[in-house]
């Protein structure tokens, strides 16, 4: 089948959207997920959207995705799915995944597909922290599409604190939307908050934080009423940030070391420094093109900037248009006397006139280079909003200009405000002079903008760092002119010939005039297995772009073009979406070819352009009509044959020695009066179960189902599995507040316990204990009102909703009445009114059994049941002979255990203090205990 080109080119930013533009009556977003995985500051995010055409007619279904600025994409897939077989999880489906080019490459395929007559849309778009990725498949009648978009970002500290913000606006609500975040940092994390539009009102009943030493857990499971309700939803669903803030240990003076794979990253961040007075210099644009708004942002910014400068700082003050106006010939401290006639001076600033940038500038790196204060740290910024008019226009000129007058001696930080500024000018100046370019949006919080810039560098601690590793090779950047408080140095490379031993990092600066080595034998951590084995080196991967890029930006001829090829070369071996590449995709011939632009932060937004696409249906559904009895079994057979034949030996060989042996199994429980004489085959006994499987739940088993049967249902020698001697105990966890130890106990026998009962809504939850020492639950019953009813097992979902049940297996929305159950693999999501559970399928031994978890506590406080209880309150009490922890100032006996947190998907074994039930959960046992599901 012929196939045609779609180049998706991307760009690099801290913040994911993703957002689809659905119109209810013509397709929809049953699923949305948002996964988050933080590991030594690396970010990778996966945002994976699920949609359903719901018309009778083939529809384009489009795909947005706004990531961070500081990201690359790594990852794009697109799936078609048209069919699910429930047998050995086999989806009938056409998978396409994205594949990255060199952007001159990808263009070819790109202009070549425009040449046969494809139509095309191009989108460009830049935001103040975001950039969009758009496209659109073709979905046949009735059919699915799944998007799938993975990024990876290293985390940058500012003000003491790193932030992963994630922005929601699937534009409709959506069912079964998902948040999930996983920080792990060996150092351990000092504090965890979790803060954004979407963390207020109505929907912080929605988030769950888990904080444990060197690991937290955030989840943000809205209802779909919840979609609706904060300050910025509507009908048409979410639209706001979840902004997850966090931090880390730092006890190590040279602080945070990983190696894995020969590759180590290494994070510097001391703090207990003293700050370094230093001398600053501000260049304010007032030309012309400043009128309004912008000028009067500007000063309300400076107002509050010097009202922030210390006392044994010293400051100067510029303003030009095409005329240069000094507030003061020279530095001067900035006592409270000079600080309130510069804010008088501030405040009188007029916008009019052209602009003459190099002038403006050259003045002020005179008053810095006349002022050189020992054990000082130096500052320029400069603010304009336009291009050079007047003087020396020439911007490579002014580039000289600059670069000889400062010579080195302070970083240079240019502002650009809004749009009509040469962004690609500043950025070049400010990286020649070790500093960096910020664009300033022309908003209502531009002052704040502003204020936050100054706040970054306002603190230096360090100068002149030099970043030194013995043993390393191929390092990114090593010497920084300053290090300043809340922030963090970040230098990746690889370890010569891996050999750890002769591996030595040292760190020397200045603080103010003195010279100071941090070094520490003992600081290099091994990585274990929160680390994989190629996480450092990707990190590695990613700062040697990024700085490569920025390299590339300076330079000119020969040397230019040797950066750019090994930024490019490193681009297309990481799969980095980047200025420099593309990210093509193949499609089915007659698809539209849709182009994403990636902007650079030098160029304005563009508006979307119409494609004037065409959808074509190439799809056609089947239909399956009803079949006899007779037919059905014989088609299971023929199903059944197939995959016997084609089961791997193995398998098979590994498949009888856990049953001891191909020795027969009777397929119902024999009776002391039945025969025993006649044994069935383990092939005969497979097939039993293909026909009766099939016959209750309509579809085929899966493996998993099919050895589940096997262990609860047969015994070898034809006789019923029989319990053993031994207690049967199943540990449970109960968090504690403001404790890093929860506290677990263990609930003896086959019980059925009451685990969430809310009367006023009529909601009741039980579940059953299975037979697995240490496991979990075999049944989950939910009872809704009178007369909806489901049980939940590690098979599927049975629906009992008045007179009808019903039988759900794979990945199926459920629904009944005003109960959402959303199922997917090894877990099942059940929205019930402001309830959100979840139930999560572990495996042990190969056995299979649920875990339920309330991710969201019902708002009215009349719950009850082991899911509803409190975080405990303790407090420990040192005693010579055992341990005592004091609850509700009752004292009780505990002993150090550990038990499997199975709350989260991957179980982690934690430590806990173990007491009786009793005195754990405050009262009986027998309280939760029910004498029915």
């Amino acid at each position: 089948m012929g196939r045609t080109v779609v180049q998706l080119t991307l760009i690099g930013l801290q913040l994911a959207l993703a957002s689809t533009l659905p119109n209810k009556d013509d397709w929809d977003v049953y699923s949305f997920h948002i996964n988050s995985t933080v590991t030594s500051r690396y970010a990778t995010t996966v945002i994976t959207s699920r949609v359903v055409n719901r018309m009778d007619e083939s529809k384009e279904i489009e795909f947005h995705v706004r990531i961070p600025k500081n990201a690359f994409i790594s990852k794009f897939r697109i799936v078609y799915i048209r069919a699910f077989l429930v047998l050995f999880r086999f989806i009938d489906g056409q998978v396409y995944d994205g594949v990255v080019k060199a952007k001159e490459q990808a263009q070819q395929q790109y202009t070549e597909a425009v040449s046969r007559g494809e139509s095309a849309g191009l989108v460009s778009s830049v935001g103040r922290t975001l950039e969009e990725f758009k496209t659109s498949v073709t979905v046949a009648a009735h059919k699915k599409v799944t998007f799938e978009l993975t990024y990876e970002e290293l985390m940058k500290r500012t003000h003491g604190k790193y932030e992963l913000q994630i922005h929601a606006r699937p534009m409709q609500p959506v069912r079964d939307f998902k948040v999930d975040v996983y920080i792990h940092e060996e150092a351990g994390i000092n504090f965890i908050d979790v803060k954004g539009g979407l963390s207020t009102k109505a929907l912080a009943n929605a988030i769950t934080k888990t904080h444990v030493n060197k690991q937290a857990w955030v989840y943000f499971y809205p209802t779909v009423d919840q979609q609706t309700m904060c300050d910025n939803c509507g009908e048409q669903g979410m639209n706001g940030d979840l902004v997850i803030v966090y931090d880390v240990n730092r006890n190590n003076e040279l602080g945070d070391i990983k190696k894995s794979g020969g590759y180590f990253v290494h994070h510097f961040a001391p703090s207990n420094l003293p700050r370094i007075s230093k001398n600053v210099v501000f260049v304010i644009d007032k030309s012309g093109s400043m009128q309004g708004r912008k000028i009067e942002q500007t000063r309300i910014a400076l107002i509050h900037i010097l009202n922030d400068l210390a006392e044994d700082d010293h400051f100067g003050l510029i303003t030009f248009n095409a005329n240069i106006f000094s507030w003061k010939l020279e530095l001067v401290q900035a006592n409270s006397k000079n600080v309130e006639s510069a804010k008088n001076f501030a405040r009188n600033i007029q916008a009019t006139g052209y602009t003459d940038i190099n002038q403006a500038l050259l003045q002020g790196a005179n008053m810095l280079n006349t002022h050189d204060r020992e054990g000082s740290a130096s500052i320029l910024i400069l603010l304009t909003d336009g291009q050079p008019t007047t003087g020396v226009t020439n911007l490579e000129k002014i580039q000289s200009n600059v670069r000889e007058a400062v010579a080195g001696k302070f970083p240079v930080y240019c502002l650009g405000f809004g749009f009509d500024v040469d962004f690609e000018f500043l950025g070049k100046m400010s990286l020649q002079n070790k500093g960096v370019a910020r664009r300033i949006y022309v908003d209502s919080d531009a002052d704040l903008q502003l204020k936050g810039f100054y706040e970054e560098v306002a603190t230096p601690l360090l100068t002149d760092v030099t970043m030194i590793y013995v043993g390393g090779t191929n390092l990114t950047q090593t010497n920084f002119s300053q290090y300043y408080n809340g922030s963090e140095i970040v230098v990746a490379g690889q370890i010569t010939d891996n050999d750890i031993e002769t591996f030595t990092p040292q760190v020397v600066a200045i603080s103010s005039n003195r010279r100071l080595v941090f070094s520490d034998p003992n600081g290099i951590v091994e990585s274990g297995q929160s680390v994989s084995d190629d996480l450092i080196q990707r990190v590695w991967a990613y700062l040697t772009v990024k700085q490569l890029l920025d390299k590339e930006l300076q330079l000119s001829g020969p040397e230019k073009e040797q950066v750019k090829k090994e930024a490019l070369r490193l681009s297309l071996k990481y799969s980095f979406v980047t200025p420099l590449t593309s990210m093509v995709v193949t499609k089915p011939l007659g698809e539209t070819i849709h182009v994403l632009h990636k902007p650079k932060e030098s160029e304005a937004p563009q508006r979307r352009k119409s494609s004037g696409r065409q959808s074509i249906s190439r799809h056609h559904g089947t239909s399956t009509s009803h079949r006899s009895d007779n037919v059905a079994t014989t088609a299971v057979e023929r199903a059944f044959e197939s995959w016997f034949s084609s089961v791997d030996q193995g398998e098979m060989i590994d498949l009888l020695q856990f049953l001891k042996g191909d020795r027969g199994f009777y397929f119902s429980r024999p009776t002391g009066s039945q025969s025993r004489k006649k044994r069935p085959t383990l092939r005969e006994t497979l097939l039993d179960i293909f026909i009766h499987h099939y016959s209750r739940h309509g579809n085929l088993p899966t493996d998993e189902t099919l050895l589940d049967i096997l262990i609860h249902h047969y015994s070898p020698h034809g006789n019923p599995l029989q319990p053993t001697d031994a207690p049967l105990l199943h540990r449970f966890l109960l968090k504690a507040e403001n404790q890093t130890v929860p506290l677990c106990f263990d609930v003896s026998g086959h019980l059925s316990l009451k685990l969430l009962h809310h009367p006023s809504r009529e909601l009741f939850v039980n579940g059953e204990l299975d037979s697995v020492a240490n496991g979990g639950f075999k049944r989950i019953f939910i009872h809704f009102k009178t007369n909806q009813h489901f049980e939940i097992d590690t098979k599927g979902v049975t629906v009992r909703d008045g007179q009808t049940e019903t039988h759900h297996t794979g990945q199926d929305l459920v629904t009944a009445g005003s109960v959402t159950m959303i199922m997917r693999n090894n877990e099942i999501d059940i929205a019930a009114g402001d309830m959100r559970l979840v139930v999560l399928v572990h495996k042990k031994n190969s056995i299979k059994f649920l875990w339920p978890v309330l991710r969201q506590h019902p708002s009215a406080n009349n719950t009850d049941g082991l899911l509803a209880l409190k975080s405990a309150v303790y407090e420990e009490v040192q005693q010579v002979a055992a341990t005592k922890l004091k609850i509700k100032n009752q004292e009780i006996n505990v002993t150090s255990g550990n038990a499997n947190d199975y709350s989260i998907a991957s179980p982690l074994m934690m430590n806990c203090w173990l007491t009786s039930a009793d005195s754990a959960l405050q009262r009986p046992l027998a309280d939760f205990i029910v004498p029915q599901l």
